[in-house]
Order: C-alpha cells, then sequence, then structure tokens
C-alpha cells in the first residue's frame, strides 16, 4: 500500500522532503465512566424490524464489538457492531441501559 504524499508530486530537489497523510488516527476508548451512550429504539428502513441501537460510542472499533458482543450475549438476541453503533435485535432499550450502567457507563441515557 503506499503512501499518499501531499501537496507535491515530484521534486529534484535531493533534500526535499515528501509530507505524508497521517493514514487512521489512532482513537483511544474513552473509560465508562467518561462515555456519553445514547440507547434508541429504531424501525424505519428495516422492514418493520425492531432494533435497539446504542450510538456515541468513542473508541477502537474492537472495543466497541466486544461491548456489542457484550450485550448480545447478556439479550440472548442477534445484532452487529459497525459503523460507530451498535445494533441490538428486538426492543432493549430498558435491559441494555441497566447493563450498560452495571459496567460502569454512568452517563447512559
Amino acid at each position: 500500500m503506499a503512501k499518499n504524499k501531499t501537496g507535491v508530486v515530484y521534486s529534484t530537489n535531493p533534500d526535499f522532503q515528501y509530507q505524508y497523510e497521517d493514514e487512521d488516527p489512532i482513537i483511544d476508548t474513552l473509560p465508562p465512566q467518561q462515555q456519553k451512550l445514547r440507547v434508541r429504539m429504531e424501525r424505519s428502513g428495516r422492514g418493520g424490524k425492531t432494533v435497539t441501537v446504542v450510538d456515541n460510542f468513542v473508541g477502537t472499533p474492537d472495543d466497541m464489538s466486544l461491548l456489542g458482543k457484550a450485550l448480545k450475549s447478556k439479550c440472548g438476541v442477534g445484532g452487529s457492531a459497525k459503523d460507530g453503533q451498535i445494533i441490538i435485535q428486538g426492543d432493549f432499550r430498558d435491559r441494555v441501559i441497566t447493563l450498560l450502567k452495571e459496567m460502569g457507563y454512568t452517563q447512559t441515557k
């Protein structure tokens, strides 16, 4: 994979230093007490199926996936964790909020 050079295509100066774009900024996962997660129910655009969506997770995709896996197993249903959202199949808003608060996510609504 080639690195993207910014601004200059080619230089004949032997001392010239290319500047490269940063690939992906490293996002540290905030501790659970600082996360401001929002839980909502969604039905539109899903063929009438009801899902519970957890938004505003700040952290790495791996940590979000682990949290999603824990919530899915505690609720006993399927779901996914992608695009900054954790999706749980079914209407489990109250249960998800209770589970998140037990896990230390105190600012959950």
